[in-house]
C-alpha cells in the first residue's frame, strides 16, 4: 500500500477492509460509515459486504488515492478508476500505462458458448481488460514478463488473496492459452495456498442466530443454508418445485461446476417454509427479489445474516458461509461418514471435505490438557 492511500481489500471471512497511514480526517470519514469496526491488530478497519457498503466507502473517500482489491471490483456496476500505483522496483522503468483498450468480445462469445457462468465471465474479461491497462500493449505483444509482472503487481501492490490471483491466472490462462495458443502461459506457478481454517458456530451459537430473525422469510432462509448447508448462490436460485416434500430432500440445479445434487430437507426447516409460503405465496424464485421475476440478491443475504448475528450477539468473524462450514462440521461430530458429508455439500474431491476434520472437536474433545492432570497447590509462593 502506498503509504499515502487507502487500500481497500477483503479479509478471509469475507468483510470488506480500509486501511490507511493514521490520519485522524480520514478516521473520522470512516466512522461515518455504518457497521465500521476497528481492528488494532490487523491496522485496518472492517465492515459488513452487505448492500451498498462497497459504495457508501467509495463515495466517502471519494478524491483520495484509493487501491481497491479486483476482487471487489467486479461487485461493482462501473469499474473503480484509481490513480497509477507507484511502481514497486522490480517494475521501476516499465512504460506508462492504460493507454490501450480492448473489448475482448472473443473472449466473452468463447465463454458463453462453453456455458461459463455470468460470475464467470465477467471475472476473466475484468482481468484481462485490467492486464491489458497493466501493460499498455495488445494481447500479440503479450511477453511471459509481463504475465509474471503483473501477478507481482496484484501480489505486492494490490496485496490481493491468493483466490484472487489464482483466479487472475484462471482468467489469463483461458484467453492467452487456450484461446491465442500462446505455451509460456502455462509456465505460470501458481501462489500457495493460504491454509486456513473454517470458522465455525458451535449449535449453541447456530440456534441463536436461527432465532433471531422476525421476518419468516429470512428466518427460512437461513435455516435453509444451515440445515441442507447450501452455498448462498444456492439457496437464493432456489425454484418452489426444488423443496421436495415428500422424499424430504432439496433438489440443487446447476450448482458449482454445472452440477445437481440432492441435499437434506429439515423438517423444522419444512415447517417454517409452508408457513413462508402461505404468507407470501412465491411463484417462480422461492425467495424474490425487490425487482419482478429476479431472485434476492446474495448481498442481501449476507446482510440478513450480518443482522441476524448482530442481534445474536455473536462475535466471532463469520459469514453466512460459515453457517455450511457448521453443518458438515456438526454433522461429522454426530458420526456421519466423510464420503455422505462430500455428497451433500457437493463437493468434487475429498480433500476439500476433509478439511472439517480439523475443525471437529469429535477427536480434539477426547484429549486432556496435560495442566488438568497436574495438582496445582494453593495459594502459591509463601
Amino acid at each position: 500500500m502506498d503509504n499515502n492511500g487507502i487500500t481497500i481489500g477483503k479479509d478471509s471471512s469475507g468483510k470488506i477492509t480500509v486501511a490507511f497511514r493514521y490520519d485522524p480526517d480520514l478516521v473520522e470519514k470512516t466512522k461515518t460509515v455504518p457497521g465500521h469496526r476497528w481492528h488494532p491488530d490487523k491496522k485496518h478497519w472492517s465492515f459488513p459486504d452487505s448492500d451498498g457498503t462497497l459504495e457508501k466507502i467509495l463515495k466517502t473517500f471519494e478524491g483520495e488515492d484509493i487501491q481497491i482489491d479486483p476482487a471487489l471490483q467486479l461487485q461493482l456496476s462501473k469499474p473503480v478508476t484509481t490513480k497509477t500505483p507507484t511502481p514497486i522496483p522490480s517494475l521501476q522503468g516499465t512504460k506508462s500505462r492504460g493507454n490501450l483498450t480492448h473489448n475482448f468480445d472473443d473472449l466473452k462469445r468463447e465463454l458463453l458458448s462453453r456455458k461459463y457462468s455470468y460470475k464467470t465471465v465477467k471475472g476473466y474479461i475484468y482481468y484481462n481488460k485490467d492486464f491489458i491497462t497493466f501493460t499498455d500493449k495488445n494481447p500479440s505483444d503479450i511477453t511471459d514478463n509481463d504475465l509474471k509482472d503483473y501477478l507481482l503487481y496484484l501480489a505486492e501492490e494490490k496485496q490481493s488473496a491468493t483466490a484472487t490471483l489464482n483466479q487472475a491466472i484462471n482468467a489469463l490462462k483461458f484467453y492467452y492459452g487456450s484461446m491465442l495458443k500462446r505455451k509460456f502461459i502455462y509456465e505460470v506457478r501458481r501462489p500457495r495456498k493460504d491454509k486456513k481454517l473454517p470458522v465455525v458456530l458451535s449449535k449453541e451459537e447456530v440456534a441463536k442466530i436461527l432465532s433471531s430473525p422476525d421476518n419468516i422469510k429470512h428466518k427460512a432462509i437461513l435455516m435453509l443454508v444451515y440445515s441442507a448447508g447450501l452455498r448462498v448462490g444456492e439457496v437464493v436460485r432456489l425454484k418452489p418445485e426444488d423443496i421436495d416434500s415428500k422424499r424430504m430432500l432439496i433438489h440443487i440445479r446447476g450448482s458449482k461446476g454445472r452440477k445437481d445434487r440432492y441435499t437434506l430437507l429439515s423438517v423444522k426447516t419444512l415447517e417454517v417454509l409452508r408457513e413462508y409460503w402461505r404468507k407470501y405465496k412465491p411463484s417462480k424464485w422461492l425467495f424474490g427479489g425487490a425487482r419482478d421475476g429476479r431472485y434476492l440478491s446474495i448481498r442481501s443475504v449476507q446482510k440478513i445474516f450480518d443482522y441476524a448475528c448482530e442481534k445474536a450477539a455473536i462475535k466471532k468473524e463469520v459469514t453466512i458461509h460459515g453457517l455450511r462450514h457448521s453443518f458438515a462440521t456438526h454433522l461429522l461430530e454426530g458420526g456421519t461418514d466423510l464420503r455422505y458429508i462430500q455428497e451433500l455439500l457437493g463437493h468434487k474431491d475429498s480433500k476439500t471435505t476433509e478439511i472439517y476434520t480439523h475443525v471437529s472437536t469429535k477427536s480434539l474433545g477426547k484429549i486432556r490438557s496435560p495442566l488438568d492432570t497436574i495438582d496445582l497447590k494453593e495459594g502459591g509462593d509463601n
